[in-house]
């Protein structure tokens, strides 16, 4: 894929030390966790994404992985069928050692119908599904237009109850639109946000120039903001020079708590993990 080089923001020398396993704040959330997030949901459909495909043992050794080499948060939702995976690579730690996000897809299609007839049922599942009595985020997944938070104010108000009652500790959306993200900014229902943002505007909601003014609005808003497609999903997961200096634009934002990368081969945590060291002054 030809990346837009217009769209690059450059980035200035690193001014400061960047570690994947800082322990970071999401937010106004009162949530801790670490710098890096482990995402599992690359192209994630029908309870499939490639950490499944890579087969479900191995899936649970990558996740362990993760966690061994110090991740603290790991990122799921329901369409990527990665909830088993984690509840078995994670069983044997302390639940309170780590941060588990989740996502409801709110959307026809790409689920069985049957399977979520309602929000407060849907997360029900999930906490069968990953055997705990507590999920720290879940978020609507996928919103697209300026006006969600009015169309999907029945998942909004349901989510919030399930918080109320210490069921899940934060709400929030992952947005698929600069109109969907503008939205989010004045919200105060959202507790945390997943944009889309990289160097390179690849695979964002639209132009470098036009995301982060947002993506530094909703940071000033106190949303808990958890940025994906760093790497342009996988764009220019290959070109060193590209994938360092996307790393050192999105840090050096400031508006950023958690960057949450897809892993779904051997080799990927030590990757990313030295790419965000080398970036700063831990490199």
């Amino acid at each position: 894929m030809l990346l837009d080089t217009r769209s690059t923001r450059a980035v200035q020398v690193p001014t400061a030390n960047y570690d994947p396993y800082e322990t970071v704040e999401l937010g106004k959330t009162g949530i801790k966790t670490t710098l890096l997030c482990m995402g599992t949901g690359i192209n994630g459909s029908n309870r499939q994404s490639d950490l499944i495909r890579t087969g479900y043992d191995r899936g649970v050794e990558l996740v362990r992985e993760a966690y061994n080499r110090g991740v603290r948060m790991f990122d799921s939702g329901d369409i990527y069928g990665t909830h088993g995976v984690m509840y078995d690579a994670l069983k044997t730690y302390p639940r309170e050692d780590y941060v588990l996000i989740s996502k409801i897809w709110f959307r026809r299609g790409a689920l069985p119908e049957a399977e979520r007839p309602n929000t407060e049922m849907v997360v029900a599942r999930f906490l069968r599904e990953l055997h705990t009595d507590y999920i720290d985020g879940v978020q609507l997944h996928c919103v697209e237009t300026g006006s969600w938070n009015t169309e999907l104010s029945d998942h909004m108000t349901a989510l919030d109850k399930l918080k109320q009652r210490g069921v899940i500790r934060s709400h929030g959306v992952s947005c698929h639109s600069l109109a969907a993200m503008e939205t989010a900014v004045n919200e105060a229902w959202v507790d945390t946000i997943h944009v889309r943002i990289n160097a390179y505007g690849s695979h964002m909601d639209d132009s470098v120039e036009k995301v982060e003014p947002v993506v530094k609005q909703l940071h000033q808003a106190g949303k808990g903001v958890i940025a994906m497609k760093v790497l342009g999903q996988g764009a220019f997961v290959e070109n060193e020079s590209q994938k360092e200096n996307s790393f050192r634009y999105v840090l050096q934002l400031g508006a950023v708590n958690v960057l949450s990368i897809g892993i779904n081969k051997s080799g990927d945590i030590v990757d990313t993990e030295s790419c965000i060291r080398k970036v700063g002054k831990l490199g």
